[in-house]
Order: structure tokens, then sequence, then C-alpha cells
């Protein structure tokens, strides 16, 4: 009999499962899910739709899932300017297995994937599980990365895999195209670019997407969880060449896709034009918010998601406890001495802003470390 039991793969023993806390709480600001539910008519028009497919759920689903692949390719030429054929487009259960469809077919045994840090914790456990190697490396104080740290860590790490995220989740940081040129242009291998909240960027800030028929090579990856307010749905999906999206087909299990999920999907894609909008209205408490942070004495840098990572504390664990017993849940992420908030309704970021004061004036300020040279302010 085995010295361990249950007899788990020895690299996985003593881990914990990834999960934000899941805290019930009057103001939760700690997961970046879009505070506002579908309206009405959308989650009557999902119910209908959801209805008349469960009379086929005898069959399986369509495993290509063209219909909304060609629901998407209309969304993205709309919302981003750039028209790709359905085939250019892979969806999946939300943009985790995405990702994980990519480091299962272009990571591995004996390759090795770059990313820079602070950025999202989960690109390690999708290496971790495809047995692939990962590399970071830091990014500027301010959260940014340049075309030269790019290539210079491009050609130290060579590897096959280059990950990065734009806007970068936690920091909120959108990435120059010039940036995602280099990287494509210095690595032999699959750049992926990590667009989970794009909708949120400001207006200006480019998408990754405008690359793609200059750069064989670049993956745009997205979701609906956030801007469609469909985090529960689980639908994810990624942009690129026709020879590149055949690699994440091999790796995917049958029918990935359930026919439910792709009917809500679809169905959601019609209601498009409302949902931005509440996007609009989400960008501009955003931007209201890392103001005010800034006016109160923290530091925020510049967001295009639909979060904002502020600090500096001293004990940033003491400050989230203390906003939590007030009734506040943000999020331990990124770098020490900061946290990250979700942007939610008028009123939640109005509790939100309210329970923080409350805590700075009990602690007399002690707890902000003052570095005005850090990121904007």
């Amino acid at each position: 009999m085995t010295e361990f039991w249950p007899p788990l793969r020895t690299d996985l023993r003593g881990l914990e499962p990834y999960g934000a806390p899941q805290i019930e709480v009057p103001v939760r600001l700690n997961t970046n899910e879009n505070p506002f539910p579908p309206s009405p008519d959308l989650a009557q028009a999902i119910g209908s739709a959801v209805a008349e497919t469960a009379a086929s759920l005898n069959r399986y689903p369509d495993r290509d899932a063209m219909a909304l692949r060609e629901a998407l390719a209309g969304y993205v030429a709309a919302e981003s300017g750039v028209r790709f054929e359905p085939v250019e487009i892979w969806p999946a259960n939300g943009s985790n297995e995405v990702m994980a469809h990519i480091f299962a077919a272009y990571g591995g045994s004996g390759r090795t994937a770059l990313s820079f840090t602070p950025t999202y914790s989960m690109y390690a456990q999708y290496a971790r599980d495809s047995h692939t190697t990962y590399v970071t490396r830091p990014r500027a104080t301010d959260f940014t990365i340049d075309a030269a740290a790019m290539r210079s860590a491009i050609a130290e790490v060579q590897p096959d895999l280059v990950v990065v995220t734009s806007p970068n989740n936690p920091t909120g940081t959108a990435m120059d195209l010039d940036v995602i040129e280099a990287a494509c242009e210095a690595a032999s291998g699959i750049v992926v670019v990590d667009e989970a909240y794009a909708e949120f960027r400001r207006p200006g800030v480019p998408s990754a997407t405008s690359l793609i028929g200059a750069h064989r090579n670049l993956i745009v990856t997205r979701t609906m969880s956030k801007a469609f307010a469909l985090a529960g749905a689980r639908l994810g999906y990624a942009l690129g060449s026709v020879d590149v999206l055949a690699g994440l087909q091999i790796v995917r299990l049958p029918y990935h896709l359930s026919a439910v999920t792709q009917v809500v999907a679809r169905t959601a894609l019609h209601y498009a034009d409302e949902l931005l909008a509440q996007v609009e209205a989400l960008r501009t408490e955003r931007d209201d918010l890392v103001l005010w942070l800034r006016d109160h004495g923290l530091v925020a840098p510049d967001s295009d998601a639909n979060f904002v990572l502020f600090g500096r504390f001293a004990d940033a664990h003491r400050i989230w406890q203390d906003l939590l017993e007030r009734g506040v849940l943000v999020r331990e992420s990124g770098p020490s001495g900061w946290l990250r908030v979700s942007i939610g309704t008028p009123q939640e970021n109005a509790a939100f802003r309210d329970a923080l004061m409350d805590v700075v004036t009990a602690s007399g300020m002690i707890d902000i470390v003052h570095q005005r040279s850090d990121p904007k302010e």
C-alpha cells in the first residue's frame, strides 16, 4: 500500500484549490463580477431559449458551436472593429478552460511559459497542470512592461508560451500594442493576450485583436463573465488563426460546451448594446473611485478594468479584515501592501468608501505607506 493516501500526484500534495473567499457580507467586491444582474427582458429571453433547447437535451450539443462562433464574430467586429471568421474563434467554458486548452496544446513537459508579475495567479496553475515550466519576470514599478523589457525577457527565457494580461489583473494596467508586437516578433512560440476585461478599457485604448492578422502566433482570449454579466454561465473564447486554434480542438474534451451554455451565450449577445451601456456606467464609477482614492491619500494606478488596485498599506491584511468587519469584502491580491476592489453598484461603491474612511480614521493613518512616486496618483 502506498505511503500516501489518496495517491495524489507528488507535485499536488499539500496544495489548496484556487478560489476567492466566498463570504456572505452586505457588500462583496472581491471577484470582479458585474454587479448588475441580467435585465428582466434578458432573463426572460434566456429562460425561453433554454426551455426550447431542453426539448433536445437527449442529444449531444454541436461540438463545434458554430452558431455561437458566428454570433461572437459579429459581436467582436462591432466592439473592436476587427472582423473574424467563425473558424477563427474558439469558445469554451469560461476563459479559464480556453487557457487550459492553450497550455495543454502549446505547453507541456520540456516546454516553458513566460509571464510578468504581478498578474493573474491561475497562470501558474495552468502551467502546473500541464507540466509546463512557469517562469516570471517583474513588471516595472508602475506595473507596465515596455517593448525592450519584453524582448529581453524572451531572449533570456526562450519560452514556448508568452502569457500577458491586458488590462492586467490585479493592477488594471493596459498594454501598449507595440509591446505585444515585440512579443510576437521575438517569440518562437505562441503569444497569448488575456483580454478578460477588454470591454472596460478607456476610450482610445486598443485591443490586441487588431494584431492577429499580422501575427499568426498571437491568441487573444476573452470572456462573457464580466461585461456581459454572465459569470454564472461560464463562456469564454479565443481569437486567433485557424491553424493555431486547431491545436486547441485537439485537446478539448468531447462535447465540452453544453447546448444550454451555447444558447444562453447566443441570447445574451443579442442584448450586447444594453449590456455595454452598463459597462459605460461601471467605467464612470471606476474612474471616480480612482480619483477619490488619490484625493484621500492613497495610491491607485489608472485602471482599464472593472476593478482598482489601491494602497499602499503597512499591513494590508489588517485593512482587509477591518473592512470585512464593516461588511465590505475586497481582495487581497497582487504585491505586498496592496488591495483590490471590484467596481460595484453606486450604493456598494459608497459603502466601500465609507468603510475605508472609517478604517483609515480608526487607524490614525498609521497603516498607509506614503510613496507618492509609485504608480500614478
